[in-house]
């Protein structure tokens, strides 16, 4: 007998604490679609702000054109990790980066990491998000 899983599934022990804004796990079943690290600037690799919620809408902007590539809608993903040059700057853009988040990805829960990195491969980039994504079957 075949269990079809819901897809996704957050995974949440009955006795730990509900965190805020992202999930501590998820299960899915379906097409998995890696996107790469996006980060700010445009689809002509220009960055149009040096401002860090900015960056992180754009980013977001730009991982949403990606999955629809292979069919994929935010609500499809499952795995969020965020690099950040400055987690000063990226607490202190909290209240914007969540507008843009609910905005672009919607309300759902992802199992999410953020990591102050000391640089990324682009200078002006404050922020670089990649994403896996599962479309149900």
């Amino acid at each position: 007998m075949t269990t079809t899983l819901p897809t996704p599934k957050v995974l949440q022990p009955a006795n730990w604490a509900r965190p805020r804004g992202y999930a501590n796990g998820v299960v899915a079943r379906g097409h998995t679609v890696y996107v790469a690290g996006m980060i700010g600037w445009d689809a002509q690799c220009q960055f149009l702000t040096d401002d860090f919620a900015g960056q992180v809408r754009q980013a977001l902007l730009n991982v949403v054109a990606v999955l629809g590539e292979a069919g994929a809608r935010p609500e499809h993903i499952v795995r969020m990790t965020w690099y950040v040059t400055d987690k000063r700057e990226y607490l202190a853009a909290g209240r914007d980066i969540g507008v843009a988040f609910r905005e672009i990805i919607g309300s759902f829960n992802a199992a999410m990491t953020a990591v102050q990195v000391s640089a990324l491969m682009e200078d002006r980039a404050k922020v670089e998000i990649e994403v896996t994504a599962v479309i149900p079957d």
